[in-house]
């Protein structure tokens, strides 16, 4: 995974805060200086706290576990959607459906109901319904799909969050807290960090800073697929190679049972006169 570089974050806007009478005194250790107004991040610990995020990310992805991004403000919504689904992982980009780490159980069962139309919507009987009952079931069918169809393939809870604009995903902050879920996330200077396990300070407004340090993480998270996709066929072939020396071994013992004893060939039966 490349380090991403000063120039890089300067380009895209990682470092423009918000107005400084907006700012929370928690993100103080992070801001470099205050410009007409506007507090300025200190890139250099937006750098380090990328790569502990980035390290984080990648032993989670190494041990099979599942991330959610969660984003539901317009500049991010279709950035997080494309990055996640590189990746393969659940995400939630129209909104956050109250109680859904919480209340897991019950989001499930919305998700399983989604399933159980499409199965009944393939059937005959669906056919011989009115025009009007299939217009119903169509329209909860799309809505189920816009709100929860990116993690309808999410049968347990995520063991990490992804968070852009924490002020504006509090209920999703919350709810992971609660369950000591750890989570990740893009930290303005308008929010609290104390409240995330890995923060990365930068612009949490802007469509570019977003891209840049979702880029990032996902490339982490794509590294650690790899690995462990790696070692799985390393475990294989391992496994396959002391198959084939018991095998190896298991001839050399029935060869061993067959020769004679003494390495001395057997007498010929003597002859009766």
């Amino acid at each position: 995974m490349t380090q991403v570089t000063f120039e890089e974050l300067l380009d895209a806007g990682c470092h423009f805060g918000h107005l400084k009478r907006k700012w929370n005194p928690n993100m103080a250790p992070y801001i470099f200086m205050e410009r007409n107004g506007i507090h300025i991040i200190d890139l250099y610990k937006t750098q380090a706290k990328m790569d502990e995020a980035a390290a984080a990310l990648c032993q989670l992805a190494k041990s099979g576990k599942r991330v959610l991004f969660v984003a539901t403000k317009k500049q991010a919504k279709e950035v997080v959607a494309d990055y996640a689904k590189r990746v393969n992982m659940p995400y939630v980009t129209e909104r956050w459906p109250g109680g859904m780490l919480t209340n897991f159980a019950t989001i499930r069962k919305a998700v399983k109901k989604m399933a159980s139309i499409d199965k009944m919507m393939a059937s005959d009987a669906y056919k011989s319904l009115s025009k009007r009952e299939k217009l119903q079931i169509e329209r909860e069918r799309e809505k189920l799909e816009k709100n929860l169809g990116s993690i309808a393939d999410l049968s347990r809870l995520p063991s990490a969050l992804f968070v852009v604009d924490i002020m504006k995903e509090h209920i999703a902050v919350a709810e992971a807290r609660k369950l000591n879920i750890p989570t990740f996330a893009i930290v303005d200077t308008n929010t609290n960090p104390n409240l995330i396990d890995f923060p990365i300070p930068a612009n949490d407004d802007a469509s570019k800073s977003i891209a840049l340090i979702l880029g990032k993480m996902v490339e982490a998270i794509e590294e650690g697929i790899n690995e462990r996709k790696n070692n799985k066929d390393l475990v294989d072939e391992s496994e396959e190679d002391l198959e084939e020396e018991k095998e190896e071994a298991q001839e050399e013992e029935n060869k061993d049972e067959r020769r004679p004893r003494g390495n001395r060939r057997p007498r010929k039966p003597v002859a009766k006169k």
